[in-house]
């Protein structure tokens, strides 16, 4: 398990500094303007193929499934619990490649805390389905 985690999170990284590469260099956020995307949520940078996000919740989410985008989440402060996988129920077109639902059948829960990661595929659902208090994470989006 630490192998896949590890793999993972040098694959994002590798992804992430080629791409920054590519597109002119080093993008820099104090800490000001990521405490205020932790507290609010907000997109820090989109570039070529990535997105870099801070996000709050403090109630649970609708079921998402992202047709073309991979979810590399790293919780910094609080719980949830989060459900990955299974089938999403009640699902509907938002935008383009973007689904919402109400619920997931089957799939894997995990109790997320700070520190954890996890990374969602593409085409996978994936829902934060109770935050008992409230929890701040970024979320790299890879786009495809």
């Amino acid at each position: 398990m630490k192998f896949c985690l590890t793999m993972a999170l040098g694959l994002a990284a590798g992804i992430l500094l080629t791409r920054a590469a590519e597109n002119d260099g080093v993008a820099f956020f104090g800490h000001d303007q990521v405490g205020a995307a932790l507290a609010k949520g907000g997109t820090l940078l989109t570039r070529g193929g990535y997105m870099v996000q801070g996000s709050h919740r403090d109630k649970a989410g609708g079921v998402e499934v992202h047709d073309r985008e991979t979810d590399v989440i790293y919780v910094v402060d609080g719980t949830a619990t989060f459900v990955t996988g299974g089938a999403m129920i009640g699902g509907k077109d938002t935008r383009p490649g973007q689904h919402l639902g109400a619920d997931i059948q089957g799939g894997e829960t995990h109790h997320l805390v700070k520190g954890d990661v996890v990374v969602v595929p593409a085409g996978t659902p994936h829902w934060f389905k109770e935050v008992p208090g409230q929890i701040s994470y970024f979320v790299v989006k890879v786009l495809q």
